[in-house]
């Protein structure tokens, strides 16, 4: 069993798939391309397999083995020196993931082995929600309605106790040494499959609403989800991106709850699960579509770049331009490693439409510094707020800092936390909105 995105042991189809093939050999494999991560998702990968491992070790009495290197050439090597004939993954879409596995499979399938993809870490697998003449959707909408009535399997219980563990430890059987954790450099929240367990379990607990009622944090959700300074959200998107967790887990647990009790709080968070699918979908079809506009018709659009464009981008990385709900977003990212979702959607429209700089600047300093960092889920949200992605009208979606902080932050409590000193304003936004939109139509003619 090769862990990648699956760092857990119940609901895991792929290690079910192991089980039944044999002896079940656990391994995780510390690539070198892991390197790019950054060190807040680095800190957080650490944990969680130190967490997996932990739990392999009560399960089975042997650990996870743990190999430094290619896949290419680890996987390989570990089947031949196990004698194992089916490596079992769960499926993974994103653009590295697919080359990696072609190249896995070639590899393996010299020695007479197969990699066997099982599941994978979206509740429908991506490419497997279209239209009715089989093509692929372009709009969320139509997409989520497809996607809830193709629906999903029900999570699938942990591996038994009659499960044969080969993991480290067992004799014969080599593991690398996982190597210190990495400093992340702000806080992190606990990692793990119990940890995620808990904070579902606390979500949609009644009385975890943070607006003074009885009701569950899920069932406030549609009201609180926009608060950034309010407990309104489920703070799993790490877990989510590393799979600690799975989707279908979570929407087994709402469609077997109270639905009169949670109302549109239960709809509208599956409507975000339904965005993650959605993301995924995209970049399976679209891999360009990573780091490249997935509208080409806006490869066109003017951008600032050059020094002066690099001293504006550093003072939104520092979370100094003078706008609070900005600036209180981009320290809320360096304190501890996340930012609430409406705020990510104020700090790219800023940077993409007030500071007129390339999306993928702010894509990329996301990915290094987010711990839920998702290549589809990050930049085609950037692409969204850019007005470049899979939106049907994006051009006259021009945020407002500060209406958008008194909106949803009215008493300043969220910007009083993160960014309490005033700063001048770095720009005049009427100014730079028109300036957008000028940039915009002149791309669009």
């Amino acid at each position: 069993m090769w862990f990648r995105r699956d760092l857990r042991l119940d609901d895991n189809p792929a290690l079910l798939a192991a089980a039944d093939e044999g002896a079940v050999v656990p391994v995780f494999v510390v690539d070198p391309a892991f390197d790019e991560a950054g060190p807040v998702r680095s800190a957080y990968l650490h944990r969680a397999l130190t967490a997996l491992d932990e739990s392999i070790r009560e399960r089975s009495g042997t650990g996870l083995v743990i190999r430094h290197g290619d896949p290419t050439d680890e996987i390989p090597a570990l089947a031949e020196e196990t004698g194992a004939t089916t490596v079992c993954v769960s499926r993974d879409a994103t653009p590295y993931g697919r080359r990696r596995d072609a190249a896995v499979i070639d590899a393996l399938a010299g020695s007479g082995r197969r990699l066997r993809g099982v599941g994978s870490p979206y509740a429908v697998d991506p490419g497997t929600v279209r239209r009715g003449d089989g093509g692929p959707y372009s709009v969320f909408t139509p997409f989520a309605r497809s996607w809830r009535a193709t629906g999903w399997d029900p999570p699938h219980p942990p591996p038994g106790g009659d499960v044969a563990w080969h993991g480290a430890g067992t004799p014969g059987i080599e593991s690398d040494d996982l190597g210190p954790a990495p400093e992340p450099g702000c806080e992190l929240p606990p990692v793990g499959e119990r940890s995620a367990r808990r904070r579902w379990g606390a979500f949609v607990a009644d009385g975890g609403a943070d607006d003074g009622s009885i009701r569950s944090a899920l069932a406030a959700y549609d009201d609180l989800r926009d608060v950034p300074a309010r407990r309104g959200t489920s703070r799993l998107s790490a877990d989510l991106k590393w799979g600690t967790i799975h989707p279908r887990t979570l929407l087994a647990d709402i469609g077997s709850g109270d639905a009169a009790a949670w109302g549109d709080g239960a709809a509208t968070f599956s409507d975000e699960l339904a965005w993650r699918d959605f993301y995924a979908d995209v970049l399976l079809r679209r891999p360009d579509s990573a780091w490249r506009n997935l509208n080409p018709k806006l490869d066109g659009i003017e951008l600032d770049t050059g020094a002066e464009a690099e001293e504006r981008f550093g003072r939104w990385c520092r979370g100094e331009t003078g706008f609070g709900i900005v600036d209180a977003g981009m320290r809320q990212l360096s304190s501890i490693g996340w930012m609430h979702n409406r705020v990510r959607m104020i700090t790219a429209s800023f940077l993409v439409k007030d500071l007129h700089l390339p999306w993928q600047w702010g894509a990329r300093w996301f990915m290094r510094h987010l711990v839920d960092g998702d290549l589809a889920s990050n930049n085609h949200g950037w692409q969204w707020a850019a007005g470049t992605g899979t939106d049907a009208a994006p051009y006259f979606r021009v945020f407002n800092p500060t209406r958008q902080q008194e909106r949803f932050d009215p008493d300043g409590a969220y910007v009083a936390r993160w960014a309490p000193e005033p700063v001048e304003p770095m720009l005049d936004h009427a100014v730079e909105r028109a300036e957008a939109l000028r940039r915009l139509a002149a791309a669009t003619p």
